[in-house]
């Protein structure tokens, strides 16, 4: 089975370079083929791949919309019968629309031996807005339809803080539910890409599955009913109802239940319904300041009840900050970059705007 990798985003967004990073780091000792689908010019882009032995594909009549759409089918198959790929790399022109072209996968998805592995866009952090005015729904479009969205240039003078978040929010507009990169491409592995690209977890997802009844401390869950859908974005969800079932005794969490046989069942009340609450934040801290945050949410209920915090962000002196912490104890320590900062909290009757304010956000 080949793997399919679709690349957009407009000329100049930095796309090669993710490209070349992909192909040194993550995609070693694949047979790769890249497909480029130029605007009006002829694979100008193409030098260095071809002398690490990367076979191009170029189509350079007409757009994107045309030309791919047109003999994509074609193409596909005498790349794949002639160089038998594990991996191809779609790198269509600016001037296209995303949606296009992963339509015109599908289209060939029965014909040949292939699968849709993932889409990303790169924009360019400091012409986002731009862009975005100008181009409307070419534009929109390659966000909308993005499994990520890569920021690139975010390393650059012009890029500032405001300038990153404002780009963060108008891609969180047209799409809650792809992975924004916003940490420098040069700061990540390419495995670290590849995996966000392919795997777009968001923290509370990977919390909820990880926190076993974080009232009762009990690690055995053979049910766990949620009355909301499972969702990727990474914001807000309010948990209606929780019911955990446990196959171990004396629980000391100071909460009624019921008992009926041999059979453990705690139900927690409306009183004690727990909540989520999750942010992205390109937000840097010093560990001090982490420490400061979770001690306040450890010893002051206005907060709410906290049961769990954790969360990876980056440092002001360069190390990015990883955090665990449970009511009393905390673990902070040092980590690799992460694709951008998040921070969640579980808890019962949780004061969002609070906790908000607290992380500075």
């Amino acid at each position: 089975m080949t793997k399919i990798d679709i690349f957009s985003g407009f000329l100049g967004a930095g796309k090669t370079t993710l490209i070349k990073k992909l192909l040194q780091e993550a995609y070693k000792g694949e047979q790769v083929v890249l497909i480029e689908n130029e605007f009006g010019e002829i694979g100008i882009d193409g030098g260095f791949l071809k002398e690490a032995g990367i076979e191009i594909r170029e189509m350079n009549s007409g757009c994107i919309c045309c030309s791919l759409v047109g003999d994509f089918g074609e193409a596909l198959k005498e790349v794949i019968t002639t160089y038998h790929p594990d991996r191809i790399i779609i790198e269509p022109s600016g001037v296209g629309k995303l949606s296009d072209v992963i339509k015109a996968v599908q289209k060939v998805e029965n014909e040949v031996d292939i699968t849709l592995n993932s889409f990303t866009t790169v924009v360019d952090v400091t012409k986002c807005k731009m862009y975005m005015k100008n181009f409307g729904e070419f534009f929109s479009n390659q966000i909308e339809y993005a499994g990520t969205v890569i920021l690139s240039r975010t390393d650059t003078p012009k890029a500032t803080d405001e300038k990153v978040q404002t780009a963060v929010e108008l891609i969180r507009s047209l799409n809650k539910n792809a992975a924004v990169i916003t940490t420098p491409i040069e700061q990540l592995s390419g495995e670290k890409i590849l995996d966000t690209m392919e795997h777009n977890r968001s923290l509370e997802k990977e919390l909820m599955e990880e926190e076993v009844c974080p009232v009762c401390g009990g690690h055995h869950h053979e049910e766990h009913h949620h009355t909301h859908e499972e969702c990727d974005c990474g914001h807000e969800h309010h948990h209606e109802e929780h019911e955990h079932h446990h196959d171990h005794e004396g629980c000391s969490c100071g909460h009624d239940h019921h008992h009926e046989g041999h059979d453990h069942h705690h139900h927690h009340h409306a009183d004690e319904v727990f909540t989520s609450w999750g942010r992205e934040t390109i937000k840097a801290y010093t560990q001090e300041e982490i420490q400061k945050i979770l001690d306040t949410l450890s010893t002051d209920d206005s907060y709410g009840m906290i049961l769990r915090a954790k969360g990876m962000v980056a440092g002001k002196d360069g190390q990015w900050i990883y955090f665990d912490m449970v009511p009393g104890e905390a673990d902070i320590r040092t980590g690799s970059p992460d694709y951008t900062g998040r921070l969640c909290v579980i808890g019962s009757k949780i004061n969002e705007e609070k906790l908000a304010a607290l992380f500075g956000l």
